[in-house]
């Protein structure tokens, strides 16, 4: 239920408050928002009129936000994001159908974006939009339908669905080997890449395969993307998702190091939080998806 509308200032009213406290006076709220400095002083009167609280204090002409108001900015400020969000997903499919998801960089371009093709030959009425996050966030503070999360079923206030359980590989490029090892410690002679986000990957690597030792410092990335290119380039061994090496090692710019795949840590999950109404277009994305993993 929307609140009374005594608690719902106007939008010019807050669209003034807002540019104040981001732009620091009256005269650049005034050019950014294409009104006169009057027009705005007019504005916040009848919004601290409206709300019976003081949110300005005036210094020698000088307009400066109360502590309280800086407050109530930050969270107007988060809301009118959101309705101009609304507004551009509106513009953009007015038929309705507009999906945001939140994708993991490597995951979203090699294992999803190649499906997507077919997700829209079959709902011409739903649009997806892509965008990175490469942590796990606040879905009411992004405003993002749904989420390519990897680990387990843990995301809080979402379901999930299960897309793929990852299996990784170490991999090098050919002759990065000065000789075929002869035990899975023998690749501790060599730079092992690491990625930021799982530190102990080669621990539990090392550890599946009855290696127990300290792993040496190695290069770090932020994503598998630019570490299969460095292990591609000669620059150390990458612990790669199958799904990311399989492709080079068939085309032969990677071989692998030692051994068979092994499960890695965590698997990957379409998320999407449960506290929100059900809507046609991410019904139709999770179904879809769903009859992809079963094969």
């Amino acid at each position: 239920m929307i609140a009374p509308r005594r608690y719902l200032p106007s939008i010019p009213s807050l669209l003034a408050l807002e540019a104040l406290d981001r732009l620091g006076s009256a005269s650049a709220a005034a050019e950014e928002l294409s009104l006169t400095q009057s027009a705005i002083s007019r504005q916040l009167q009848t919004l601290e009129g409206q709300m019976g609280v003081q949110l300005l204090l005036r210094d020698r002409k000088q307009l400066r936000l109360t502590p309280a108001a800086r407050d109530y900015v930050r969270q107007v400020r988060a809301a009118l994001e959101q309705i101009a969000q609304a507004s551009l997903k509106l513009k953009a499919n007015p038929t309705g159908g507009t999906l945001n998801l939140a994708i993991l960089p490597a995951f979203g371009v090699h294992w999803l974006a190649p499906r997507l093709a077919e997700f829209a030959r079959l709902h011409p009425e739903v649009t997806v939009n892509l965008s990175t996050r490469m942590k796990p966030f606040d879905f009411d503070a992004e405003g993002f339908d749904a989420a390519i999360h990897f680990g387990h079923a843990d995301w809080p206030g979402a379901e999930h669905l299960l897309l793929m359980e990852e299996e990784v590989l170490p991999v090098c490029a050919p002759g990065f080997l000065k000789e075929p090892p002869k035990a899975p410690e023998d690749l501790l002679a060599y730079p092992l890449l690491l990625l930021e986000s799982r530190p102990g990957a080669w621990h539990r690597w090392m550890a599946a395969e009855g290696v127990s030792a300290t792993i040496p410092r190695g290069m770090v990335f932020d994503q598998f993307s630019t570490m299969s290119q460095a292990a591609i380039h000669g620059l150390g061994i990458g612990l790669l998702p199958t799904f990311l090496a399989e492709p080079e090692l068939a085309s032969g710019r990677l071989t692998i190091a030692w051994g068979a795949r092994q499960r890695s840590s965590g698997s990957y999950w379409l998320v999407w939080p449960k506290n929100r109404p059900a809507r046609p277009a991410l019904a139709s994305l999770t179904d879809w998806l769903a009859e992809q993993v079963k094969g």
